[in-house]
């Protein structure tokens, strides 16, 4: 018995040792810089419409006025497919060929859940179907999407779902053995063989399911956030080379690689920010949180980052007259 209990000792020790050398390895240290970093913004046309702008108007502001040039826009399911089997691809036409026209490129995003609250859009009349059914619909929304955009060089990439599996969100059910079907059927249709991005949570997860079922990870990075758990607003300890480190165990496992798909450019709160007053989104988004956000993706020596927030950007210098993050953003395209 004293035998047992001096082995089971020993092992504790060398598994508490090797916890604390890779809680070291995440933790200390520096990432390399980046040789030339990429950066683009999230667009949801329905999210902007939420907070009051008229939503052509600021994708334009986009190209034209911070000179964007990578965008990573949301393709609804409810607006792609307001009725069953009658699609409307107007709206997203429009986006696309105005991103042309400036030379910008796209990720798009497709699928059931595709970003900003519910995150799940599914349309009134598929809310009800069962789960087979509402699957056999979303397959036959993303066959009518990756046929429809399929010639077009300007979208470089297919996101399918948005974190899909990172319980975050109003949505059914998840199901990763239906994501890489989904995966399969647009990678079957696309001539041009573009890049599956699989996005997961930056804080709260090591990325490997994305990486086992994409070509690329994308991951998000926030800040300053309410923590509904405990209710109250908080700091994430995680310092540039926990990303990196995180990133490097990506591509040593699976060779792929990782970028931001989600930096935190507006603020994070108890409430929606239609529902939240200017002073309590102050609280996690402001100029200088701005500066500090960005300035800390440049020590993550990832390459690569689409703001999450330049719908809201524009509300606050349009409705708000509060242009100082806007302005922060003009320099940032600039270099």
């Amino acid at each position: 018995m004293g035998k047992v209990k001096k082995f089971l000792r020993r092992l504790l020790l060398i598994l508490l040792f090797i916890f604390l050398a890779f809680l070291a390895y995440l933790f200390i240290g520096t990432a390399p810089k980046a040789e030339k970093i990429t950066w683009g913004v999230n667009f949801s046309q329905k999210h902007t419409e939420n907070l009051g702008l008229d939503w052509k108007e600021t994708y334009l502001a986009l190209l034209d006025d911070l000179k964007v040039k990578n965008l990573k826009v949301a393709a609804h399911w409810d607006l792609i497919e307001p009725e069953d089997g009658k699609f409307y691809f107007q709206d997203l036409d429009w986006q696309i060929a105005e991103a042309e026209k400036k030379g910008a490129k796209l990720l798009l995003v497709i699928g059931m859940k595709t970003t900003r609250w519910p995150e799940c859009h599914i349309p009134e009349w598929a809310v009800n179907l069962e789960k087979p059914q509402q699957q056999e619909k979303i397959l036959r929304m993303l066959e009518k999407i990756v046929l429809r955009y399929k010639e077009r060089v300007s979208v470089w990439a297919w996101q399918v779902e948005n974190e899909p599996f990172f319980p975050f969100g109003v949505c059914p059910w998840v199901d990763k053995k239906f994501v890489k079907k989904e995966v399969n059927l647009v990678k079957s249709l696309d001539p041009l063989k573009r890049a599956i991005i699989m996005t997961d949570s930056g804080e709260g997860s090591f990325w490997i399911q994305s990486a086992q079922i994409g070509d690329i990870v994308g991951t998000t990075m926030y800040e300053k956030v309410w923590f509904r758990q405990i209710g109250i607003y908080v700091r994430y300890p995680f310092p540039p080379v926990f990303y990196w480190r995180k990133a490097q165990i990506i591509r040593k496992l699976f060779n792929k690689k990782v970028i931001c798909v989600e930096l935190q450019a507006e603020p994070f709160g108890p409430k929606l920010l239609y529902d939240s007053p200017i002073e309590e989104q102050e609280k996690t988004m402001n100029s200088e949180q701005f500066k500090k956000n960005t300035e800390f993706a440049k020590k993550t020596g990832l390459d690569t980052f689409y703001l999450w927030g330049s719908e809201w950007m524009y509300w606050m210098k349009e409705i708000q007259n509060r242009p100082g993050i806007w302005n922060e953003a003009k320099q940032l395209f600039s270099l």
